[in-house]
């Protein structure tokens, strides 16, 4: 980051909670602070320091209790921080409490990656499922974010889905909400015909899935052809996207790459943006991503897990790739384990086969002599599966390709 940029990007202190009282998975640790470092990061603004305080239960005024939110106050003003980001989620009288001791802007980790998920939805589909996230986080905390609300600019935590005041009427939010989810539903009911074609012409569909940054993008890119953005950042790409994949074996499927994970991904986030995480649900192999190089890998797999579980899709087969092995730093592996490298193009060809085997139920080598007043039966062949060797002969039609098991029937008869 250059200085200029420095001077104008927000200035936060991030602070931690871990009390005795917290389930595991609520507590904040180093760890959960240098992921949340990573998010402020992508949202453009810079960490300042970092705070983890330890208590046997959460003070129920100020959370963190009153001397040790003096300690940020004091510390935020040696550093000319402009805003105060915590790593647990905290109440609207949290907030409130919050807010008068520290003389700055509180935010939640939620806030947080509703702020950044605010900067990175382009299509219509994103942008409601992202407005209606932020309005069922903001409807419980009306009473208690004051202060937040006054901001406005383009600060982190203030792309809010419009200007709502504290005195702004719930009803009014409410009727929002039930607008919102009404137009989602209709997305949801287009999604739904798009993948019942997709089950009609007999499409596999292999979903992508992983924490956010650990190169599900970049990987599809490498398969399929560049045409998805990248970078490396946390949430790159929110929207999923569809491309066309032939595998070794000359199937055809369709890779669908889905939204990122992170630790304690803010609920109303989940169930916003549960028909594009459907995706995963309705696949045919689910090729769950890590970053071979991070240490959290195995954590990180155990958050797409969770949230996999949520969705109902434990019967569906699970292939686990360690991608970005060419990293500096990245461990060495089983040999039977899948690493890949999307910058090096390592992997891939040993990932194709493994979805290849793992698909092999669905398709069938033949060998097939139609007559010339049978050449309609060649459809299925050409349309759902892949012709390999095509001639006309005096006897009929002869090829050598590959079909869908439910298409075996069509052949019946046919076989050389």
């Amino acid at each position: 980051m250059q200085q200029n940029d420095r001077v104008k990007a927000e200035k936060a202190i991030l602070v931690g909670l871990s009390a005795d009282c917290f389930r595991p998975e609520e507590n904040a640790t180093d760890e959960s602070l240098d992921e949340l470092e990573a998010l402020l990061e992508t949202a453009g603004g810079i960490c300042e320091a970092k705070v983890l305080q330890n208590r046997h239960t959460p003070d129920p005024h100020s959370f963190i209790g009153e001397g040790k939110a003096q300690e940020v106050r004091m510390l935020a003003e040696a550093t000319q921080s402009t805003m105060v980001i915590f790593d647990n989620e905290l109440s609207p009288g949290n907030i409130r409490a919050l807010e008068e001791i520290i003389g700055l802007p509180v935010l939640d980790r939620s806030a947080l990656i509703l702020d950044i998920f605010a900067q990175r939805a382009k299509t219509k589909e994103g942008r409601l499922q992202v407005e209606l996230a932020q309005y069922k986080y903001l409807l419980p905390r009306l009473s208690g974010m004051g202060t937040s609300l006054s901001r406005q600019g383009g600060g982190i935590g203030t792309r809010g889905p419009g200007e709502t005041k504290l005195e702004s009427d719930r009803r009014h939010i409410r009727e929002r909400i039930n607008r919102l989810e009404e137009e989602l539903e209709q997305v949801r009911k287009v999604r739904s015909v798009q993948r019942e074609r997709r089950m009609k012409n007999s499409v596999p569909v292999v979903a992508i899935v992983g924490y956010t940054n650990v190169g599900k993008s970049s990987l599809m890119n490498a398969l399929c052809g560049p045409s998805v953005a990248e970078a490396d950042m946390l949430f790159a790409t929110l929207d999923p996207t569809s491309r066309k994949l032939v595998l070794p074996s000359g199937m055809a499927v369709l890779l669908v790459d889905t939204v990122g994970f992170v630790s304690r991904l803010p609920h109303n986030l989940v169930e916003a943006f549960k028909s594009t995480l459907e995706e995963a649900a309705w696949s045919d192999v689910i090729v769950r991503v890590a970053d071979a190089g991070d240490e959290q890998r195995e954590e990180q797999l155990a958050v797409t897990d969770e949230v996999l579980d949520g969705l109902d899709c434990a019967d569906i087969p699970r292939l686990t790739v360690y991608n970005k092995c060419d990293k500096p730093g990245a461990l060495s592996f089983d040999p039977d384990i899948l690493l890949t490298s999307a910058k090096t193009g390592y992997g891939l060809d040993k990932l194709l086969q493994k979805l290849d085997e793992t698909l092999s139920d669905r398709v069938h080598t033949l060998k097939v002599l139609l007559p010339y007043d049978k050449l309609g039966l060649a459809a299925p062949m050409r349309e759902r599966g892949s012709v390999q060797v095509e001639e006309y002969r005096e006897d009929g039609l002869y090829l050598e390709g590959i079909v869908k098991t439910e298409d075996l029937h069509c052949f019946e008869g046919y076989l050389v």
